[in-house]
């Protein structure tokens, strides 16, 4: 059987099936809202069991009936009780190397923190977060041009094709983990904001994962497209406070730079409030930034 909810466990429940592995039961989150008075939705994963036609659910009990051997969980949302695991064993895809980024946004904490790489593992589902015994593991670098969506992506098609030739060939005996044990909590929506106070290297990791934020006269601007200066410019910067505007304001200017706690941080594509995403160069021709001018006051 198969446990998982979001986009990223699509793949791996299509490739199961391709492979002509029997899946007797999808088991998922039950449906959510997406916006207030709107009627509930399915998971992504619901919606392609049943493209696919397999039953689907939202009980984990029914582990006890399905006879199933194994189940396979990716990215279900919740820890599953040892009652459910004493009944089925368990193997889980999860987005990190083990023990780091144990928890529910490794991908995000590993970004964020500037990590130098990242990977996949396919471990055993014991009691508890993210504890079990690792199977097999795949890394990969994570890049200065990686975003969230382009990091997730790469560590989905990896940790499939681990899956899939794990399960085609022997899972093996697990490796208990070894090394520092870090936590990758969920995303708070307050961290998307941009504080300008912050070094430029990591305002641009808070770009790259999608949805960052400032404000602009007092309205929202989503920021999805920067790069990091300096502080390799230090006479540009020099007397400007984190969040001023200081250069990049001319016609022919491609991007904006704004000071940050340590160097400057280069805008090159927004979302003002209420509008589309665009090059910073074609919201500057109604914003009209001048040089002194901050973000975030």
């Amino acid at each position: 059987m198969y446990l998982g909810t979001p986009d990223v466990a699509v793949p791996p429940l299509g490739a199961l099936h391709a492979a002509g592995f029997e899946v007797p039961l999808v088991v998922t989150r039950p449906d959510t809202r997406r916006g207030r008075g709107s009627a509930s939705a399915p998971s992504p994963v619901k919606e392609a069991a049943r493209e696919l036609g397999i039953e689907v659910d939202h009980d984990l009990a029914r582990v006890a009936d399905v006879g199933a051997d194994l189940a396979v969980v990716v990215a279900y949302g919740r820890i599953i009780p040892r009652a459910v695991l004493e009944q089925l064993p368990m193997v889980n895809l999860h987005f990190s190397l083990l023990p780091r980024w144990r928890g529910a946004a490794p991908v995000e904490r590993a970004l964020l923190a500037g990590d130098a790489r990242t990977g996949v593992c396919l471990m055993e589902v014991a009691e508890g977060l993210d504890t079990g015994g690792v199977y097999a593991m795949a890394e990969t670098p994570i890049s200065a041009d990686d975003t969230l969506a382009t990091l997730r992506s790469r560590l989905v098609v990896m940790g499939t094709e681990l899956l899939i030739s794990r399960l085609t060939t022997s899972l093996g005996r697990p490796v208990p983990q070894e090394g520092e044990v870090t936590h990758a909590a969920k995303i708070d929506p307050a961290e998307y904001r941009i504080d300008w106070s912050r070094p430029a290297v990591e305002l641009d990791r808070l770009v790259r994962l999608g949805g960052a934020h400032t404000s602009w006269r007092g309205k929202r601007l989503k920021v999805w497209s920067a790069r990091p200066v300096g502080p390799a410019v230090p006479d540009a910067l020099d007397g400007f406070v984190p969040g001023a505007v200081v250069g990049g304001t001319g016609a022919g200017d491609a991007g904006l730079l704004v000071a940050a706690g340590d160097g400057g941080l280069e805008i090159l594509e927004v979302q003002p409030e209420g509008k589309a995403r665009q090059p910073v160069a074609d919201w500057r021709n109604g914003a009209r930034p001048a040089v002194g001018d901050r973000f975030g006051a």
